[in-house]
């Protein structure tokens, strides 16, 4: 059976296991007649002209996985940050795994999505936020609405700087022959507030895996939330991630997305700038090899006057990989004194690698300072040589090299603990061990 006839039929039998009085049920079920008349995307769609999602959809995927599996700590901890306290959310196949986790209501709401979806004391929460700045036309984000059963709920409160950062990890374990993951995320941090969050898709398995996951952050005035994604995980695995944030007045949202593993990625990132006096920023480094895919699309929408949008891609690519960043800045006539910049940067280490690269600016306002730009190239040759002349390998010469060409990007990560283990992983991706402490 295809996969979209099989998601439909799906759907019909996950009604029949949810509440229908939910609040959301509706939303549930547009959203599967919009995925019925849109179904997956394709290479005809001018945002999907790079990327075809036909060798991932041709698996027989398992839409929920029959049981629940228990992971040993011991076997997982390494996936997880060293030496500092965090939140933890952990699920397992799909299933939130409560012997992992360390949520918390003193306060503050860390917890997952099914209870958020089915108890009473969050659904004006729900009520007022969930599925709204979702794009509905979207057909992988109406896929996810329509499963949308579990995955993060977080709301801060006025006034509340979270004393840690709040750990989000999706295991896959291989249950099923192939699985299909659909979770859902709501971050709702309000006025004079500060989050921060790391989330990352690990399988441990070689089994198929295709996690579909849609994340809506809101960031009311004055908040302060800072989101890292760490996508590192197995061959046999891809991820379409889409994320939408809006933004309030003087709030600053920063979006760092480390793309180093999984057959196919792809990145929908959307900012809604709602106010004035907003802070957007967007910064990304994807090293890749063989044949796999990373496809950067980023959005970020100026309504207003007085604001920023800062956007720092960079791209290294070996092997046969493919690199795909579209990014688009849109600035409305209102949106007077508006700050904008991007730039994407590649590094192709092989001739066999390839990227496609569209920075895109539509300026409505006539009072503003926006710039985009885009390099494809290869390491230096000079600085190579003069590296090798003084006695350091080839590889480890270009080690360096391309480290450095990513290190801006590295600065932006306010947790130490974590820079020091993506600098690790770019050592390990890089195949050296460089003489100094990264």
């Amino acid at each position: 059976m295809p996969l979209t006839e099989k998601l439909i039929s799906s759907f019909l039998a996950f009604e029949l296991d949810i509440d229908i009085n939910s609040p959301i049920h509706s939303i549930r079920t547009n959203a599967i007649k919009k995925f019925e008349r849109l179904g997956f995307p394709n290479r005809k769609l001018e945002n999907w002209k790079y990327t075809s999602l036909n060798r991932i959809i041709k698996e027989d995927y398992t839409v929920f996985s029959k049981k629940k599996n228990v992971i040993d700590f011991k076997k997982v901890q390494d996936y997880f940050l060293d030496n500092i306290e965090t939140y933890k959310i952990i699920f397992v196949d799909g299933y939130f795994d409560p012997f992992l986790s360390q949520t918390s209501h003193d306060g503050i709401d860390i917890c997952i999505m099914s209870a958020a979806l089915t108890k009473t004391k969050y659904s004006k929460i729900i009520n007022k936020f969930f599925n709204k700045s979702a794009n509905p036309e979207d057909s992988l984000t109406s896929l996810n609405t329509a499963f949308s059963k579990e995955g993060v709920y977080i709301h801060i409160p006025k006034n509340t700087v979270l004393d840690k950062p709040v750990e989000i990890i999706h295991f896959a374990t291989g249950n099923e022959a192939a699985l299909i993951l659909q979770p859902r995320n709501l971050v709702v941090v309000e006025e004079n507030s500060e989050l921060e969050i790391i989330e990352s898709h690990q399988s441990l398995t070689v089994n198929p895996i295709f996690t579909n996951s849609v994340t809506e952050i809101f960031a009311l005035r004055n908040s302060n939330v800072d989101y890292y994604k760490i996508q590192n995980d197995v061959i046999t695995s891809s991820l379409v991630d889409n994320t939408y944030v809006s933004q309030k007045r003087n709030s600053e949202v920063k979006v760092h997305t480390f793309s180093f593993g999984g057959k196919l990625t792809r990145n929908n990132l959307n900012f809604y700038q709602k106010d004035k006096a907003i802070n957007s920023t967007m910064n990304g480094v994807t090293i890749i090899d063989c044949d796999q895919l990373v496809d950067h699309h980023t959005l970020v929408h100026h309504a207003n006057p007085n604001c920023e949008s800062h956007q720092d891609y960079k791209g290294i690519y070996s092997g046969k990989s493919t690199g795909v960043f579209n990014g688009k800045i849109i600035v409305d006539k209102i949106a007077q004194k508006t700050n904008a910049f991007q730039q994407n940067n590649n590094i192709l280490l092989d001739n066999k690698s390839t990227v496609n690269s569209k920075p895109q600016l539509e300026i409505f306002a006539d009072d503003v300072k926006c710039s985009h730009g885009c390099t494809i190239g290869q390491l230096d040759k000079d600085a190579l040589f003069y590296l090798r002349a003084r006695g350091i390998p080839k590889i480890d010469a270009k080690a360096l090299l391309t480290y450095a060409f990513a290190n801006n990007v590295l600065e932006s990560i306010n947790i130490p603990e974590l820079k020091h283990k993506i600098k690790k992983i770019i050592a390990k991706k890089l195949g050296v061990s460089l003489g100094f402490d990264l």
